[in-house]
């Protein structure tokens, strides 16, 4: 028969031993869910969102300098390959007529060493030999150096073209660096917005509703527009500051009509906008032109300070030290703008973030 033992008690050292290693486990799980990221809350994941909206529209930016850069270099890599054509054909003509020399004295009896020189070496090389233009006739003395300036000029002109070419290819690998750039920061934004619940993302989109609406309501109790001709949802077009001057007032007015636009980056109207697109748009329907990037508006105009209480209705408001975003001052402390990705055009505080510059196009 299996003869049947019963089982040791526990010793007092192993009890301490087992008794010591769930005491760890437990003091480790404590620990671990102590050290555990807290969940963010609704204004956190918010700040995140609109610093990397910041980013965004930073990139949007050097994006759309680099689009008019290349846009630019395109243009005139087009020209200096027109001109390198046309100069090739001069260079081209007047060896034409040099060979046309060459050939009339071979049937004369023969090619003098002097031509023969003229047709086998650089012009350059040519006419730094002493004493080889008292051989030359007059005619051929004149085309000789008229080839030798137009090679100097067809040379320069290859040389630069290849230059604009390199530029060329630089700045497309910048586009797209920007665009990859701005692309990421948008994804990274809508992540953190997607892991939010309807009802923060309700409150979030209530917060910015009650801000735009403040600032609109200021901004038309600046304008104070006939009460007949008021729209609740919209300020009417003649609610432009009277202090505005004649640009100024049609600026304003275009950007007013483009209340609710949505914002979406490298865009310029007339449907949707990024900040300086819509700047430059409404200044546009007012017959003045704006460059295209905030930065390049910086420069658009007299710059009259960082205090808000120097700025007109019209003026453009630079923000953030690298220029990245820009409104359009409408009076009574406030701006139109285009603020980010999944925002509309709307009125917002002016000193809603740091004013860079106030600039009067």
């Amino acid at each position: 028969m299996a003869s049947h033992r019963r089982p040791k008690p526990v010793g007092r050292t192993r009890a301490s031993i087992l008794t010591a290693a769930a005491a760890t486990a437990v003091a480790l799980s404590s620990q671990g869910a102590a050290h555990a990221d807290p969940t963010p809350t609704i204004d956190q994941v918010k700040t995140q969102v609109d610093d990397l909206n910041n980013q965004a529209e930073a990139a949007s930016q050097a994006y759309e300098g680099a689009q008019a850069k290349q846009q630019t270099l395109q243009k005139q890599v087009g020209d200096l390959q027109d001109q390198v054509a046309r100069q090739q054909d001069q260079v081209t003509n007047l060896q034409y007529g040099l060979a046309a020399a060459a050939a009339d004295q071979y049937a004369s009896g023969g090619i003098s060493p002097t031509v023969q020189l003229m047709l086998n070496s650089h012009p350059d090389t040519f006419l730094n030999q002493a004493g080889s233009l008292n051989e030359l006739s007059s005619s051929q003395t004149s085309t000789l150096k008229q080839l030798q300036g137009e090679q100097r000029k067809l040379d320069q002109d290859k040389a630069e073209a290849q230059g604009k070419l390199a530029e060329l290819d630089a700045t497309t690998q910048q586009l797209k660096g920007a665009k990859d750039d701005v692309q990421a920061k948008l994804k990274k934004a809508q992540d953190l917005l997607n892991s939010l619940t309807e009802q923060q993302k309700q409150a979030i989109a209530a917060q910015e509703a009650k801000a735009a609406a403040d600032a609109q309501a200021a901004a038309a109790k600046v304008a104070s527009p006939p009460a007949a001709s008021r729209d609740t949802s919209r300020p009417a077009l003649s609610a432009v500051p009277a202090a505005a001057g004649s640009h100024a007032q049609a600026a304003i007015a275009a950007a007013v009509s483009k209340l609710g636009s949505p914002y979406v980056y490298g865009a310029a109207g007339p449907s949707a906008f990024d900040c300086s697109g819509l700047t430059q748009w409404a200044y546009a329907q007012a017959g003045v032109s704006l460059p295209r990037t905030s930065q390049e508006q910086a420069s658009a105009g007299t710059n009259v300070g960082t205090n808000i209480a120097n700025a007109q209705p019209g003026d453009l408001i630079l923000y953030f030290n690298d220029l990245h975003h820009v409104g359009l001052y409408v009076g009574g402390g406030q701006i139109l703008h285009a603020p980010h990705t999944g925002a509309v055009v709307h009125y917002e505080s002016a000193t809603v973030m740091p004013i860079a510059a106030i600039v009067r196009p």
